[in-house]
């Protein structure tokens, strides 16, 4: 008896130690400052001419309670928070049940977050698991509960929560996915809105119809049992396909959302901005988006890429700051949010020669260097052998210049350079141009055989499209809050890195790629564009197994393109041909306007008229062509 007596008062002074504890909480919570509602996810994105192309929960979009359907409040209360008018932001009875739920199967099989618990985490927080965390969202609900009724509470998380494809809020979802108001909707259309926050990417209509209609159901049957709808209402649902709208009156572009998410992750990155400011929004990010740009992009794009199982990733760039001006991390956002500039790695094939020709003129080869373009094994230690092949098993079975080499992308040509400067000199070029990826040395690294990110390489190339001068790319402007304050700003810190006058010979030499004094027994790789093009560009084509890769510059612009299969399956060779298209298009877009601009030649470069293909001094022949030289390094009339 005296142990239960000792439990009973043991008990008995827990329970009120924890309710005094509880309700000191609570009165902490109300002298603390009130979280503030209106302005959570007011992210707004602005193009470079300072014309917003995305917007969060704008006070347009902010739509008071009493003009949401009943269907959606019914609902979302019935699924995410039954209890939600009778606790004060913790349902203490539903959090013991899920306790013993998840105890008796030993793994967790439900959650007891309230819709307070929600709307707190979803302005305030990020999602780590963490005891830290967990307490802070306890306090902020708190707060949350004794400054604000519950209407309020409900109104600003119907207005906030993520509905897909860059939809914050009720208002902006109704209009995007049905074209009307949200106190407009439908049973179905508001059972299809309610059940999309638990996954926006799978349970949206536009991703998957099917897995969003048996989502709604599973809101329909919580709306049955909270007697909300009755069983006859439930079993007429669905009987038609409901037509989904599915568009913005502005900016509805389908890669639009790619530019968007690296925005927010760079901001993220920032460090100097808090995080909670970003989850509680209120926020105006001014960026290097040119919606003209991306708009030609997308419809090149949709124009050439038709097969469902071909993919494509392009950034365009402008060299001389590093601003990113364009981004398509994939054919279409809605399909996969799978971002492959940012977090794709892909074998960049022969578009990583030019990097290895600039390491050979700094370590005295020149354009003019020849080297005999044959079918050669290459044997190292313990008799390995390594035989690269060139396209189509294309040989000139005779000795070719650099640019030639370059001209065709001759695969034997780039490893003999390669492996006669050694195998760090290549490694060594693209360090020093920006790329951060770890390289290790191998004979097949000169084939652009090692897989690196866009994003990353793509530092290396606008290196070379600014004269030799690293910027880092970027996509935020500067940020400023709610009231207009700048609370970040870009500051550009150019570095000069590479040599200018090597610089300027690799940009001539790329020039070779769509040059017809170059057509021999190969033709020149980008030669199909070449009667295209009415400006200088430095062009470089690659190719792996699985890989198409087109990249292009001048001083004014930098567009690098990929296209294959995220599997590693083949896909046809014409989309070679297509990112082509579609880089020239786009680019021929964007420098409409402006003057045809070109690299100044430095003071100690000399340009002399050579063979093409021999690199011997001519005049007179249909392929004499200039080749460019350091003072110093050219050769003297006769010589190869």
């Amino acid at each position: 008896m005296k142990i239960i007596r000792f439990i009973y008062k043991l008990g008995i002074i827990s329970f009120f130690t924890g309710l005094l504890i509880i309700i000191g909480l609570y009165l902490y919570a109300y002298f603390s400052p009130k979280i503030t509602l209106n302005t959570a996810n007011a992210i707004n994105i602005y193009d470079r001419s300072n014309i917003v192309v995305y917007q969060g929960s704008e006070g347009r979009e902010w739509v008071k309670l009493k003009d949401i359907s009943p269907h959606v409040i019914n609902a979302i209360i019935s699924v995410e928070d039954k209890n939600f008018y009778k606790h004060n932001g913790f349902d203490y009875l539903r959090i013991i049940k899920t306790l013993f739920t998840n105890f008796k199967e030993k793994r967790i099989t439900a959650g007891a977050s309230t819709i307070s618990m929600q709307y707190v985490k979803n302005m305030y927080l990020d999602f780590d698991q963490t005891w830290a965390r967990k307490l802070e969202e306890a306090f902020l609900t708190m707060n949350l509960e004794v400054h604000y009724d519950k209407d309020e509470i409900l109104e600003g998380y119907l207005n906030t929560i993520n509905f897909g494809r860059g939809n914050f809020g009720i208002e902006n979802a109704s209009q995007y996915y049905f074209n009307k108001k949200s106190k407009d909707l439908s049973l179905e259309e508001a059972i299809i809105l309610v059940g999309i926050p638990r996954s926006p990417e799978n349970y949206n209509p536009i991703n998957n119809y099917d897995l969003c209609i048996k989502r709604a159901k599973t809101v329909a049957q919580s709306m049955v049992k909270n007697k909300h709808i009755t069983d006859e209402d439930y079993n007429n649902l669905f009987k038609e396909k409901l037509e989904i709208y599915g568009k913005r009156e502005t900016n509805n572009l389908q890669t639009l959302m790619y530019y968007h998410d690296a925005v927010l992750s760079e901001l993220n990155s920032l460090g100097m901005i808090p995080k909670s400011l970003i989850k509680s929004g209120g926020l105006k990010i001014f960026t290097n988006l040119d919606i003209g740009i991306q708009t030609t992009m997308e419809e090149a794009i949709i124009k050439h890429i038709n097969d469902e199982n071909v993919q494509t990733a392009s950034i365009v760039i402008d060299p001389s700051t590093g601003g990113v001006l364009a981004l398509a991390g994939g054919v279409d956002y809605a399909k996969s949010q799978y971002n492959r500039v940012i977090q794709a790695k892909r074998q960049v094939g022969s578009i990583i020669k030019p990097f290895l020709y600039y390491g050979a003129l700094e370590n005295n080869m020149t354009t003019a260097s020849t080297f005999r373009s044959e079918l050669t094994s290459f044997v190292f230690a313990d008799n390995q052998k390594y035989e690269p092949t060139n396209y189509a098993n294309i040989y000139g079975n005779k000795n070719i210049t650099m640019a030639a080499a370059l001209s065709y992308s001759d695969n034997v040509y780039a490893v003999k350079t390669h492996l006669f400067l050694g195998e760090q000199v290549l490694i060594d070029s693209l360090k020093l141009a920006g790329l951060k990826s770890e390289i290790l040395p191998n004979p097949s690294l000169a084939l652009g055989a090692t897989e690196f990110n866009m994003f990353d390489f793509a530092h290396a190339y606008n290196t070379l499209a600014n004269y030799g001068t690293y910027n880092k790319l970027h996509f935020i402007q500067k940020v400023e809050d709610s009231s207009g304050n700048v609370i970040y700003e870009y500051k550009e810190e150019p570095e000069e890195v590479l040599d200018k006058a090597y610089t300027f010979i690799v940009n001539e030499l790329m020039t070779t790629t769509y040059d017809s004094h170059f057509i021999d027994y190969a033709t020149p790789t980008v030669l199909s564009l070449g009667a295209k093009l009415d400006r200088r560009f430095a062009l470089k084509s690659g190719t792996t197994d699985f890989d198409y890769w087109i990249t292009g510059y001048n001083p004014d612009i930098l567009m690098l393109m990929w296209s294959g299969n995220d599997y590693n399956e083949k896909v046809s060779n014409t989309y070679s041909k297509k990112i082509k298209e579609i880089w020239y298009e786009t680019v021929e877009y964007a420098l409409k306007d402006k003057e045809r601009n070109w690299y100044e030649m430095p003071e100690n470069v000399v340009a002399l008229p050579l063979n093409a293909i021999t690199g011997e001094h001519d005049t007179t022949s249909k392929k004499s062509t200039l080749f460019y030289f350091k003072k110093g390094s050219e050769p003297t009339y006769g010589e190869n």
